[in-house]
């Protein structure tokens, strides 16, 4: 691994690699991809053994691998970090890049006879920030002892700002998402629930209550269970959904 110059003058393949970084964000890759892109091609530019990328749990007090270059079957399952007990999870309290140069030596360090294993020294972690707040941290590591230069530590927390992108877009487009479906399921609801009204005699409590009773008792969504009912009633009216009133 090369120490670089100044963070400012980057090399033809760092900036090539940034680019490619931006592309796969904007792509519309599956999360999942984009982050597996960007382990490889940080571990690829970095010359590191193994570079991967921990997310917090939704309560922040676990970090776990959610990509890695790595096909070490002992890296990869190594159980999820407590934050406040390991170096990455320092790093995600502190929101500051942190470098050690001994794994093995590191008492903070959770995983010493892994890393041991598999012959990895130095360990660069930085903190994937969303509006000042930690979601994560992309680590980097040698096989053998390095310092790492102020350079490389700005180009990892430049990779690191864009996978927090990559995450913070795809968050926004499950909650848009969400947000629509369930306005998609408040209107069905409600059309199921009027056709209760109008074809049982019951009233609105009564009726959104056996949608409610329908959906505990068959296991399904009560978005599936208002539907069920409407097909039903349309069903009973001679109707089909597709083609209008059946000619008989």
């Amino acid at each position: 691994m090369g120490q670089g110059s100044s963070a400012k003058n980057f090399s033809p393949a760092e900036l090539e690699f940034f680019w490619k970084i931006s592309e796969s964000v904007v792509s519309g890759r599956y999360l999942n991809e984009i982050l597996q892109l960007i382990v490889m091609m940080t571990a690829e530019v970095m010359h590191s053994k193994i570079c991967s990328i921990l997310l917090l749990d939704a309560k922040g007090q676990e970090l776990t691998i959610a990509a890695t270059q790595s096909r070490s079957e002992a890296y990869v399952k190594k159980p999820n970090i407590k934050v406040g007990e390991s170096v990455s999870g320092k790093v995600i309290q502190q929101r500051k890049p942190w470098i050690v140069p001994d794994v093995t030596q590191e008492k903070q360090y959770r995983f010493p006879d892994v890393a041991r294993k598999e012959k990895v020294v130095s360990l660069l972690s930085v903190p994937m920030l969303v509006k000042n707040q930690a979601i994560g941290v992309i680590n980097v590591y040698t096989q053998e002892p390095y310092v790492f230069g102020e350079s490389e530590i700005k180009l990892l927390q430049s990779v690191a700002n864009q996978a927090a992108v990559a995450i913070e877009n795809t968050k926004l487009q499950e909650e848009a998402i969400a947000a629509r479906n369930s306005v998609e399921t408040g209107k069905i609801v409600n059309k199921a629930k009027a056709a209760l009204i109008r074809r049982m005699g019951l009233s609105e409590d009564a009726a959104h209550q056996y949608l409610m009773r329908s959906s505990r008792a068959n296991r399904k969504p009560l978005r599936e269970v208002a539907e069920a009912v409407l097909l039903t009633f349309s069903a009973a009216d001679g109707f089909d959904s597709k083609s209008g009133p059946k000619k008989t």
